[in-house]
């Protein structure tokens, strides 16, 4: 049994060291990445096959476009891709209510079965109906994997590293796309139904070995410490730090926890409501709700699924040759250059990636429509160009925006309402994920608004305020403990955060912990779950004070 957490006088808190064992739980659990990619992605590639034209479309006149002679109605196109968006809305508030109730794992496990249920649907289908459909009861199951990974993930990682391990459920993602877009490359001239049901059916794969590996890994420590189960808490915080419940680093980690735990709690509660209160103040929980919801909306309005929903019809109507193949070389991109994430989300900081990465999608996105204006479509030059700034800009995203929005949805809630606020913040990701789904057509398809080129000045615009938000919104939490971020939006604004230093813990605020007049001598420290049982020995140099049944 737990009987004392041992602190620590350092107010940046000890942590113990970062060990392989934390990088290999974490980047398992950011496998779920991949179900988000690969079942995004697909769909791009078998809209453009022939078969699927000529059994889900209808036939049209032939021309150099459409040698086939058939093609998807726009209303079709946009409901088949959409749908997913739908179900993976309610899917992830779903998956924040389940977090709290089963825990993280199971929760996940449970959304990869909801998945493999609406795979198993679109593979045995013919019809329109039943690929809407099974797309619908999918999209459940990859909303709940893609809220929770993020928290799950979030909330056990070491501090030092925690941008680093959230950034590789993003590349994840980016290989799930690049994978869906390589099997379509390999199924498009399939003349059975093998051509669709093939990509559809190796989704089976990615949920079996994500809930298989799912029961081996430990449970969220923060988790178990909101269930009251200290013991629990310090078992799984031992996993996950590969170091002893005795070691002074992981004592004062939980003893940390539990703090900030009671203190959210006792300043408010963990119903749905609460993420609503406390209004715009630095410490209200809907300025925190709102930061994560807007941050999301956003990601999607700098209109990078626009590429990788409709890419390969997109180049079709453009009249760019090999299609597939550029399809195939932007999710190359997107794949290799979001390990540079890796570095910059922890050497640079969240909120610089997020200006800057603004900025420069910004730039690439004005140049590619004033490029597709100003050229006849024909151009070899204009198609060059267009295809060079598309990577430019998918490069600018797989290293800012796409990683450090996830990377900061993960920090930037309290523990008592953290899944939930995940939950709201991912659900706004899909709800606008499903409104751009729906409305891209309609701009850039012949028969309605034409834009062609001319929608990527739609995406640069809202790229601007895509900066602006970034810059008085979104606060910097490199380097923090998720309980010393709880604490610096408390105290600063989002433009001043990068220069906060932490001054004090949640366990001495407490009374779990009391520090000597040195930093290099703490003198002691006490939390106590069972008051009957003998007390673990304390850490040399620290002196217990005696028990404190709840801290306060």
């Amino acid at each position: 049994m737990v009987n004392s957490f041992v602190g620590t006088s350092d107010l940046t808190l000890v942590e113990a060291p970062v060990t392989w064992r934390a990088y290999l739980i974490c980047g398992f659990a950011s496998f779920g990445g991949i179900l988000f990619g690969y079942d995004s992605g697909y769909i791009s590639g078998v809209l453009g096959m022939d078969y699927v034209k000529e059994h889900l479309g209808h036939a049209v006149p032939k021309d150099k476009d459409n040698p086939t002679g058939f093609v998807i109605p726009t209303s079709r196109k946009s409901l088949i891709t959409s749908i997913l968006s739908a179900g993976t809305f309610f899917g992830a508030l779903f998956g924040g209510a389940f977090a709290e109730w089963l825990g993280r794992r199971f929760t996940i496990m449970l959304a990869c079965l909801i998945f493999s249920v609406g795979v198993a649907v679109q593979v045995g289908t013919t019809s329109v109906g039943g690929l809407v459909a099974g797309r619908l009861v999918a999209g459940l199951g990859v909303g709940g994997v893609s809220s929770v990974v993020i928290l799950y993930v979030s909330e056990i990682s070491p501090r030092r590293v925690r941008g680093l391990l959230v950034s590789a459920y993003q590349w994840a993602i980016t290989i799930g796309l690049l994978v869906a877009s390589g099997v379509d490359q390999g199924c498009k001239n399939r003349t059975t139904s093998s051509s669709y049901r093939i990509p559809i059916g190796l989704q089976f794969i990615w949920a079996f070995i994500l809930a298989a590996g799912l029961f081996f890994l430990p449970e969220s420590p923060r988790w178990y410490v909101s269930r009251n189960r200290m013991d629990d808490a310090l078992a799984a915080l031992e996993r996950v730090r590969g170091q002893s419940g005795t070691h002074p680093a992981i004592q004062a980690e939980l003893a940390e926890i539990k703090a900030n735990y009671d203190y959210e709690m006792r300043v408010g509660s963990n119903s749905w409501a609460d993420c609503f209160q406390g209004g715009l103040k630095p410490q209200g929980n809907l300025r925190r709700v709102l930061a994560g919801v807007f941050l999301q909306m956003f990601q999607q309005w700098t209109g990078i699924n626009f590429i990788f929903y409709y890419g390969t019809t997109f180049f079709q109507q453009i009249g760019i040759s090999n299609a597939f193949l550029i399809s195939v070389i932007t999710n190359v991109v997107n794949v290799v250059t979001t390990p540079a994430s890796f570095y910059m989300v922890e050497k640079f900081g969240r909120r610089s990636l997020l200006i800057w990465g603004a900025v420069v999608m910004c730039v690439c996105e004005f140049i590619v429509a004033i490029v597709g204006v100003s050229l006849p479509a024909e151009a070899r030059a204009a198609n060059i160009c267009l295809i060079v700034f598309v990577c430019l800009y998918i490069a600018a995203f797989a290293t800012t925006w796409g990683p450090a929005a996830w990377v900061v949805i993960g920090e930037i809630y309290p523990l008592p309402i953290r899944a939930k606020g995940v939950a709201l913040a991912t659900a706004s990701n899909w709800l606008w994920n499903c409104v751009i789904a729906v409305i891209t057509p309609y701009l850039v398809d012949m028969d309605y608004g034409n834009l062609k080129s001319k929608v990527f000045f739609v995406w640069g615009s809202a790229l601007f305020l895509c900066l602006l938000f970034a810059y008085f919104v979104i606060p910097e939490t490199k380097g923090l403990t998720l309980e010393q971020v709880d604490r610096m939006l408390e105290e600063t604004s989002p433009r001043t955060s990068a220069k906060w230093v932490p001054h004090e813990t949640f366990a001495h605020e407490m009374g779990m912990v009391e520090f000597g007049p040195s930093v290099e001598e703490p003198k002691s420290t006490v939390f106590m779950e069972h008051a009957d049982e003998t007390p673990v020995e304390p850490h040399p140099g620290v002196r217990p004070l005696g028990h404190r049944a709840t801290g306060v």
